[in-house]
């Protein structure tokens, strides 16, 4: 999970801290932190992007 000094990438919906954010596969690479050979720009790289759970 990201600490609190690391920024956000693009497919972040908030920091990890955040109530009701948990971890989820990046849409773009599915997981892999890549997409066509290169690092992905939604996650950052990291196959993992922070999204909201919960509902309301």
């Amino acid at each position: 999970m990201q600490h609190d000094n690391e920024p956000l990438n693009p497919g972040d919906e908030a920091s990890a801290d955040a109530p009701g954010v948990g971890e989820d596969v990046c849409r773009a690479c599915h997981g892999t932190g890549t997409v066509e050979g290169v690092q992905c720009t939604l996650c950052g790289g990291t196959g993992k992007v922070l999204q909201g759970i919960g509902g309301g």
